[in-house]
């Protein structure tokens, strides 16, 4: 989505306005810290960017120790915001939205028909995130309100994302685990997606920001006018992301 265009040492910059962020283009490409959750679409949003996808907690405990990101694009407003207390990022902008499923291996050898049938196998193997990871948040959210807590119980790792999830699953080393919609709809041909109650859904919501003293400012603005432009939300909505 960038056409940076050099002529000698001069950079010949382009100034845009999106969704009142002001974007230049820049010289180099942004490094972009984003939750696990985004690794298939961010690419397609920006081609030319650096990527480092992982947890949203790993990644803001990263960013508050240092780490020479330009972006940080997280699966839960917690993370963001906190940053943002602190002084380390830009105001974050919500940018997408996503809901929870309970998935499950293409086989589903536990025979799996709805969230409740967790409390009703006895050598279920469930697989969940960490209590501070954003997927582990929700999951125990949805556990709570569907009063299904003890469940966790049953749980045969704690993984540091959503893809750690979806990969025993998709390698059959657990029954059943909570994951995003959209990481169901990426491995498809592995997994499939149980619906929850929509009683028991979270408020699943992303928010980017811009890392203060970022050495590539300019890239910076760049990534987020691309996010949140028209073609940026087309390729979220194809991805199966909400959008504000």
């Amino acid at each position: 989505m960038r056409r940076g265009l050099a002529f000698g040492a001069l950079l010949m910059v382009v100034v845009t306005v999106v969704g009142g962020f002001t974007s230049v283009q820049a010289d180099g490409p942004a490094t972009v810290y984003a939750a696990a959750s985004l690794t298939e679409v961010f690419p397609k949003v920006s081609p030319s960017s650096r990527f480092q996808f992982a947890g949203s907690n790993q990644l803001a405990l990263q960013i508050a120790r240092g780490a020479p990101a330009d972006v940080f694009a997280s699966a839960s407003p917690i993370y963001t915001q906190s940053l943002y207390k602190d002084g380390l990022v830009e105001k974050p902008r919500t940018f997408a939205t996503n809901s929870l499923v309970l998935a499950v291996p293409r086989s589903n050898p536990a025979k799996i028909r709805s969230v409740f049938d967790l409390a009703k196998r006895p050598k279920l193997k469930l697989v969940v995130a960490g209590q501070k990871v954003p997927i582990g948040l929700y999951t125990r959210e949805v556990l709570k309100r569907l009063a299904l807590l003890r469940v966790l119980r049953k749980a045969v790792s704690q993984e540091p994302d959503v893809k750690g999830i979806v990969g025993k699953l998709a390698l059959g080393e657990a029954d059943a685990g909570f994951v995003y919609a959209t990481d169901v709809r990426a491995a498809s041909s592995r997994v499939t997606a149980i619906p929850l109650p929509r009683r028991s859904q979270p408020t699943v919501r992303y928010e980017v920001a811009i890392v203060k003293g970022s050495n590539n400012r300019e890239a910076a603005l760049e990534l987020v006018a691309d996010l949140l432009s028209i073609d940026g939300r087309r390729e979220l909505k194809k991805a199966g992301f909400g959008v504000p």
